[in-house]
């Protein structure tokens, strides 16, 4: 009740409703889908990359920025780490690696910061925008330093906002692991320029939004008549940038703005 209140606060309560009402509509329509096809994407994904997990030193933690999990990180003292979590970090956790620790943000940023970019992409119909960012953890929230933008060529009429934002990682785990090994080896991987471009930080996805953007993909989809939507072009460390609206990881012998 606590964080209800609060958001209402910072948003209005009819805001409020429009966000409670898409919470609703998703868990009775979309939840389902989406989790079938997280269960076989993970599937998929044991297969194509069997690894033993046994060995592997493991602590289960309800908040990351636990003490215990401090003294965990800097026992291990991993080259490089990668948070998948939905909690702010403190300093003294993220900067244990000796690499640093990142991130995949599920939008392009500095346009889409927050936990649902590519939904908020989509329902701004900018959709050249959709896409995974891979930056390095800092004290602001999605504000480090970007060195991946990566995207695919999205169903948006048939998939949800939700298989989006995962198969933006999906479909591009090569080149976020090439990526990531270069970091952690200590490679020179030039971040990709932001500098000019509009940061804003997006909130929870409303249903009305949720509608005319799906209303405004099907209409799309109609007047190109079965022609497919020219796909978003993946951005890998030691390519050049795409002529798309943002920006992506430059060559590394190119001097970083």
């Amino acid at each position: 009740m606590r964080a209800a209140r609060r958001e209402v606060r910072r948003v209005g309560a009819l805001r409020f409703l429009d966000v409670a009402a898409f919470r609703a509509y998703a868990r009775l329509t979309l939840s389902a889908g989406d989790a079938s096809w997280k269960a076989e994407a993970l599937a998929r994904l044991r297969a194509a990359y069997p690894a033993a997990l046994d060995a592997v030193p493991t602590l289960v933690v309800s908040n990351p920025n636990a003490p215990e999990a401090q003294a965990f990180l800097e026992q291990v003292r991993p080259d490089i780490a990668i948070a998948r979590c939905k909690v702010i970090l403190k300093r003294e956790i993220y900067e244990i690696a000796r690499a640093g620790t990142f991130v995949l943000h599920p939008g392009i940023c500095p346009e889409y910061r927050n936990a649902h970019g590519c939904f908020w992409a989509l329902a701004n119909r900018d959709l050249d925008r959709v896409g995974v960012t891979l930056l390095k953890v800092d004290r602001g929230v999605d504000t480090g330093p970007i060195y991946l933008q990566a995207g695919y060529d999205f169903d948006e009429v048939r998939e949800s906002h939700v298989v989006i934002q995962y198969r933006v990682v999906f479909e591009n785990l090569e080149a976020i692991g090439r990526t990531l090994i270069a970091l952690a080896r200590g490679e020179h991987v030039a971040p990709v320029p932001t500098a000019g471009r509009t940061s804003a930080v997006w909130g929870q996805p409303r249903l009305t939004d949720y509608l005319r953007w799906k209303r405004a993909a099907r209409q799309q989809s109609a007047r190109r008549d079965g022609s497919p939507r020219q796909a978003v072009k993946t951005c890998p460390t030691g390519t050049e940038s795409p002529s798309v609206g943002w920006g992506c990881t430059p060559r590394r012998d190119e001097a970083a703005n």
